[in-house]
């Protein structure tokens, strides 16, 4: 377990006190997402588990939010409160040996290095494409 935050979830009233910053929170919970998706592919997880994990992974990373984040405050509620609680409920219904090594695989992913150069590249190529797209539907209109 984590100093103070459970293993990663954001817990608002520790945060001031033991002067973990939401910027790591936010990490931390990320992880715990990341761990939670390994958990769904994992054999030795209970299917109703599964089910309950996949949802928070789904939910996790869906452009679409219950509440949309434009509103103030309650936009990022959802974000805070149900993501950190869906995350706690998985976690008490998956066996601690998969957990951990599911977490140990999120924490590997994580560290490993981002290519800039690719994330440019793969813009590029989006870019090109919807240029392209553009390019051959103003011809079919003519």
């Amino acid at each position: 377990m984590g100093k103070g935050l459970e293993a990663g979830v954001c817990d608002v009233e520790r945060m001031g006190r033991s002067g973990v910053t939401w910027r790591e929170s936010a990490k931390r919970l990320k992880r715990q997402v990341y761990a939670l998706y390994f958990a769904v592919r994992d054999p030795r997880v209970p299917w109703y588990a599964k089910v309950l994990a996949g949802g928070v992974v789904a939910y996790a990373f869906s452009p679409i939010d219950l509440i949309p984040d434009f509103v103030p405050v309650l936009g990022y509620l959802d974000d805070f409160i149900v993501l950190p609680l869906g995350v706690l409920l998985v976690r008490k219904l998956i066996p601690v040996e998969v957990l951990a090594e599911c977490r140990e695989r999120a924490t590997a992913l994580a560290k490993k290095p981002q290519s800039r150069t690719g994330a440019v590249l793969i813009v590029g190529i989006w870019l090109l494409l919807v240029g392209l797209g553009v390019y051959v539907a103003t011809r079919c209109i003519r």
